[in-house]
């Protein structure tokens, strides 16, 4: 998992509440364990009509927010199902970051592991960002994770709070996986003096 590092980019405003993990992908796309491929399809039914062409209403097929990178959500964000294939079509599209009041809580610990930051904010503040999304020339926006600040187009900021363990995962790069891995050295020490201790098994 790459390093979740500070970056600036265009944050997209979707004001709508409840939008659950089948609206970010589907059923007929879960086929796949392939972590890729799948940015193509996020919001499929709200960006694609029936004949496969692109609904130019829709936020993320504006040519501003084709590459927006974060997400100013409605309430309770990633409701329904507990696929994983949610966050892996949102990494793939390019989103790094979803400001929300809320989510839903497998999905919230699933961007974790996936290299997402998902942000909790007031109403207020996450209003705030939703007006700035909403006018092309405030969009951008720099999310200082190690300092735990979205810093807005003027330069002012809005601090948000993080769990220091999952923090500390996303600024190193580490999954499940990778934690694993760091302790790989105890691991293979363990499992020499196990089979040298139980050699019969």
């Amino acid at each position: 998992m790459d390093k979740f590092v500070k970056f600036s980019g265009i944050a997209a405003p979707m004001p709508l509440i409840n939008i659950d993990t089948d609206m970010l992908i589907p059923k007929q796309f879960l086929k796949t364990i392939k972590r890729t491929g799948l940015g193509e399809n996020l919001f499929f039914e709200m960006r694609y009509d029936s004949n496969g062409s692109l609904i130019k209403d829709f936020i993320l097929n504006k040519d501003h927010y084709s590459s927006a990178s974060i997400i100013v959500a409605g309430d309770n964000f990633g409701c329904g199902s507990s696929r994983e294939h949610a966050p892996w079509a949102l990494k793939d599209f390019g989103i790094k970051c979803i400001i929300s009041t809320s989510f839903a809580d497998i999905f919230f610990n699933n961007c974790f592991k996936n290299g997402i930051l998902p942000i909790i904010l007031s109403d207020d503040d996450r209003e705030v960002l939703m007006e700035d999304a909403n006018i092309v020339e405030n969009s951008h926006m720099t999310i200082d994770l190690d300092n735990q600040k979205i810093i807005r187009k003027e330069g002012d900021s809005i601090d948000f709070d993080v769990d220091e363990f999952k923090k500390y995962c996303l600024l190193n790069g580490l999954d499940d996986i990778g934690l694993t891995l760091k302790n790989s050295q105890k691991i293979a020490e363990f499992e020499k003096k196990y089979s040298e201790q139980f050699s019969w098994a």
